[in-house]
């Protein structure tokens, strides 16, 4: 189930994009051991004119918001919070330094999965 929303400035091309989208899926698949068939990623870019970090508009950085359905520990989270700011690097050359990621653990009843159930009552 892992969501990630994935928002970047603009300006990277379209093989760096595609980079960055595999890699963080790598990524989420070593981080928590998620089966590949359950992530999903959006990316969003964001006009730099539209983007101020420590008063500065236009500074280079990288958010990633991730759902997970509740029950990981805290040792994985940590893994999969590293190992996406290592793909921001590889991929489009943001550094770790710049990427920051919010983690949402999620109830079973309040995630949707494949059907229209809840990820309780697909019993997850």
């Amino acid at each position: 189930m892992p969501m990630l929303n994935v928002q970047i400035m603009q300006g990277y091309n379209s093989a760096q994009k595609t980079d960055l989208l595999k890699k963080l899926t790598q990524s989420v698949i070593d981080g928590v051991q998620a089966p590949l068939a359950s992530i999903r990623v959006v990316l969003q870019e964001v006009p730099h004119e539209n983007v101020i970090v420590g008063g500065e508009i236009g500074h280079e950085m990288v958010m990633i918001t991730v759902g997970l359905i509740h029950g990981r520990t805290d040792e994985l989270k940590s893994s999969l919070i590293a190992a996406m700011a290592k793909a921001v690097e590889s991929a489009i050359g943001v550094s770790t330094q710049n990427v920051r990621s919010i983690l949402f653990d999620l109830p079973t009843t309040d995630v949707g999965v494949a059907g229209g159930l809840t990820a309780k009552a697909a019993g997850r």
